[in-house]
């Protein structure tokens, strides 16, 4: 596959255009089946080898993705869960660990090479956010009674219960993995410190709900996603705004960053995702969708993207489907 040239990433002018004519050369999506129902969250393992889907339809699909020619196929479904999976996250330091929270009140933990769960923790509600520590030594679940638990993946014990009261939503770590990040309803960024987690910042980020939050690869910024329809790009040294994106209409549910950290996708009840410059804001390109996008992620060496959407087939019934956008061949 074709990839823009490295030299183009420290010259945002020669990159914007390779990006576009990458993009031209390459415009067409594919679907995958994966779920009976629509897919809630889509995320890609370490080495790019692997993707995973969690759904309304209680399932987590593990996809495989050849290195050459970047086709992508289904391999495994687990269907332990007993209610909604939420999200889906996968171990940074461990491309065969992959996690998931369900509203069914676990987090369960699969290993890609078997078909089987490798442990259950359960949990005080029902789960909707999740993000594992850079350094892979604990995993991170908020539930909607606004609760986050640490959870130590090799114990399958709780490190620290944190409760919040406000709603909080998206939550990450920076990459240098002593810093955390919550999302929060009232449009503010609490920033604490890791792992005594006390509060270090609030950040008044929007107007509105702050829904979504993504780490920059290179650890140079952070984004956020609000009701207020806008994606905004931050300082992660000086905690200050750089720009924003307002290319949509819709709260920005989720946002991933490319892995050469040049380009920023934007995802809502759009009908397009938005892909951006990071250093400049300017458009790359629209991926055109049919329905709400509940979850983006670039793929961590190559220019793919991966969605999930409310897609709908013929009958009008969840297509179950998750969609890839950047294959090259599919003209």
């Amino acid at each position: 596959m074709a990839a823009i040239a490295s030299r183009a990433t420290s010259q945002p002018a020669v990159y914007l255009q390779e990006a576009k004519a990458h993009f031209q050369k390459n415009p067409r999506l594919k679907d995958v089946v994966a779920h009976r129902q629509k897919a809630h969250s889509v995320a890609w393992n370490c080495d790019g080898r692997r993707l995973a889907s969690g759904s309304m339809d209680y399932t987590v699909a593990i996809f495989s993705c050849d290195k050459d020619s970047c086709a992508v196929s289904r391999d495994i479904l687990y269907r332990d869960h007993s209610d909604i999976v939420n999200q889906v996250c996968w171990n940074p330091q461990h491309p065969d660990q992959v996690v998931s929270a369900s509203e069914d009140k676990t987090i369960r933990l699969w290993d890609a090479r078997t078909n089987r769960c490798v442990q259950t923790v359960r949990t005080s509600g029902e789960n909707i956010n999740l993000t594992w520590s850079p350094d892979g030594q604990t995993i991170a679940v908020g539930n909607k009674d606004d609760q986050i638990s640490f959870i130590d993946p090799r114990t399958f014990k709780p490190k620290a219960e944190e409760n919040f009261k406000f709603e909080v939503n998206e939550i990450t770590w920076n990459n240098s993995n002593n810093l955390f990040f919550l999302t929060n309803g009232h449009g503010c960024i609490c920033i604490m410190s890791y792992p005594d987690l006390k509060l270090q910042h609030t950040l008044n980020a929007h107007p509105a709900n702050c829904i979504s939050i993504r780490m920059d690869p290179n650890d140079k910024y952070f984004a956020t996603g609000s009701a207020d329809a806008l994606a905004t790009l931050w300082d992660l040294d000086e905690f200050v705004c750089v720009r924003t994106f307002s290319r949509l209409d819709w709260p920005v549910r989720s946002l991933s960053f490319s892995h050469d950290s040049q380009m920023l996708a934007s995802a809502s009840e759009d009908s397009f995702i938005d892909i951006s410059m990071v250093e400049t804001g300017e458009a790359v390109c629209q991926v055109a969708c049919n329905a709400p996008t509940f979850s983006v992620a670039w793929h961590p060496n190559k220019h793919l993207l991966a969605f999930a959407c409310d897609d709908k087939d013929k009958h009008e019934r969840d297509s179950g489907s998750i969609r890839i956008f950047g294959i090259p061949g599919l003209m």
